[in-house]
C-alpha cells in the first residue's frame, strides 16, 4: 500500500519509517500532483495535466507530434525521474537515513491500470491503441528502472513494485484488452526490470494468474478472500518453492477493522497457510519465511463507511470509534507490527 489518506507529510513519512520497510507514500490529499497517475504521467508524450478539473487529458495527434523528440530524450535517465514537482513527498523520503533498514520500497503506477484509466479524445482507454501501448509499457519500464536506481543510492536492499489495480479488469468481457494479451505483454515488461521484480495489486484477485507473470514479489488484498481456495494452493506453494515472496495484505483499512484484534488477523493468515501446506505439503513455516505483512489495500474517502454506531477496537481491543481515514490507517500499521510479532513467534522466525 502506498496510497495514504493523510495530509501531513511529515506525519505520513513518520508512519512509513515506523515499519520494517518504509516506503515513500503517495498522498493524493496535500495535491493532485501525488496523485499515482498523474505521478506515473510526467514527460509522457501527449499527456496534459488538467488541474482544473483535476485529471489527465491523453490527446492522440499530440502523441504523434511529440513522439520523434520523446524518443530523442529517452536515452536521458532525467526524462523518467520523478521530479520534485510531481512529487514532494518522495524527494521528502530520499532525505531521510535509509541505510540501516532491511530494504526499502517504491512504486510506479502500472501500465495496465494506467492504460485503462486514462482515456483519449473519444473517451476510449489508450491501452486500446497499439503503437500507445507499445510505448507506455517501454515508458513505464524505465520510470521503474530509474527509481530503482535511485532508491538504491540510500539503500541497496530497495525494490520497486507495479501497482496494478487494473489488471483485476482483464477478465471481463467488456474490456477490449483481455487478460491472455495481458498476460503476454506483462511477462515480456517483467523480464525488462531492474532488480526484484514486483507487482501490488489491491483489488479481486486470480492468484495463479497474477503469480505466471513473472514477479518474484506478489502483494495483494489477502484480507478479501476470507479463505483460501484449494485451486491456488498449488500455484502459491509453487512461487514459494521458486523462491518467491508474497506480501499479504492482512489488515483491513475499512470500517471492518473494527471488528478484528491482532490475534485474530493472525488466526485468519495462518488459516490461509494451513490451507496452502495442506492441499500441496508445502510446510507453513516456509511460508511464512517468505511472507511480508501489510495493510489490505489504501484507505481513502471511506469514513462515510465508518458507522461509529458500532464499536471499533484499537490496537489493543479497546472499543473506540473511529474519527478518520488517518485513524484507520494508523491503527492498521500498528495491527500489521503487532501481527508480525505474532507470527514470529508462532513459526519461529528470528
Amino acid at each position: 500500500m502506498g496510497i495514504m489518506p493523510h495530509k501531513d507529510i511529515c506525519t505520513a513519512i513518520g508512519l512509513s519509517l515506523g515499519l520494517d520497510i518504509p516506503f515513500w507514500p503517495q498522498l493524493p490529499n496535500v495535491s493532485l500532483y501525488e496523485d499515482m497517475y498523474v505521478q506515473a504521467s510526467q514527460n509522457f508524450p501527449g499527456i496534459a495535466v488538467d488541474t482544473e478539473n483535476e485529471r489527465l487529458r491523453f490527446h492522440t495527434e499530440r502523441f504523434h507530434e511529440e513522439l520523434d523528440n520523446y524518443f530523442e530524450k529517452s536515452v536521458d535517465s532525467a526524462t523518467f525521474s520523478l521530479s520534485p514537482e510531481y512529487s514532494v513527498v518522495y524527494h521528502e523520503f530520499l532525505k531521510h537515513d535509509l541505510s540501516e533498514y532491511s530494504a526499502i520500497r517504491g512504486q510506479v503506477t502500472g501500465p495496465v491500470s494506467f492504460g485503462m484509466k486514462v482515456l483519449d479524445e473519444n473517451l476510449k482507454p489508450i491501452i486500446y491503441d497499439d503503437e500507445v501501448r507499445g510505448v507506455l509499457f517501454d515508458f513505464l519500464q524505465a520510470k521503474i528502472n530509474t527509481q530503482y536506481q535511485e532508491l538504491k543510492r540510500n539503500n541497496p536492499q530497495c525494490f520497486v513494485w507495479v501497482d496494478e489495480p487494473g489488471l483485476s479488469g482483464v477478465f471481463s468481457a467488456l474490456v477490449g484488452y483481455n487478460d491472455l494479451q495481458a498476460k503476454e505483454d506483462y511477462q515480456s515488461f517483467m523480464q525488462g526490470l531492474d532488480g526484484i521484480r514486483g507487482i501490488h495489486l489491491c483489488a479481486n484477485v486470480d492468484l495463479p494468474y497474477l503469480l505466471d507473470l513473472g514477479v518474484d514479489i506478489l502483494s495483494f488484498d489477502a484480507y478479501q478472500l476470507e479463505f483460501m481456495p484449494k485451486e491456488y494452493a498449488q500455484s502459491v506453494a509453487e512461487f514459494i518453492g521458486e523462491g518467491g515472496i508474497i506480501s499479504w495484505g492482512i489488515v483491513p483499512t475499512t470500517s471492518s477493522l473494527r471488528r478484528y484484534t491482532a490475534q485474530s488477523l493472525a488466526k485468519l493468515l495462518s488459516g490461509y497457510w494451513d490451507e496452502v501446506s495442506k492441499n500441496t505439503g508445502i510446510d507453513c513455516k516456509q511460508i511464512a519465511e517468505q511472507a511480508l505483512l501489510a495493510p489490505a489495500r489504501c484507505c481513502l474517502r471511506i469514513i462515510a463507511d465508518l458507522d461509529e454506531t458500532e464499536p471499533s477496537f484499537s490496537a489493543q481491543g479497546d472499543a473506540s470509534p473511529f474519527s478518520s481515514e488517518e485513524e484507520v490507517v494508523e491503527t492498521a500499521f500498528t495491527l500489521v507490527r503487532e501481527v508480525s510479532v505474532i507470527l514470529r513467534d508462532e513459526y519461529r522466525i528470528n
